[in-house]
């Protein structure tokens, strides 16, 4: 499970699009969007460079990331 801190997420399409952009890399991912946090936990089979990777392509700058 990784921990990242996402920029630029404010609504309900910001937290689709995050959700869409990981689980093109994984489809079974689980994604949990903390907007008030600016906080995203996944839990995927995928590396944390490719969710880094397709969360920053979708346009959501992740500014920082973690393994939990």
């Amino acid at each position: 499970m990784y921990e990242l801190q996402v920029e630029g997420m404010n609504c309900g399409g910001c937290v689709k699009g995050v959700t869409r952009s990981v689980q093109a890399v994984d489809s079974n991912a689980k994604v949990d969007v903390d907007l008030p946090g600016k906080k995203v936990r996944v839990n995927t089979q995928a590396s944390l460079d490719a969710v880094k990777s397709a969360i920053n392509d979708a346009g959501y700058p992740v500014t920082a990331s973690a393994a939990v």
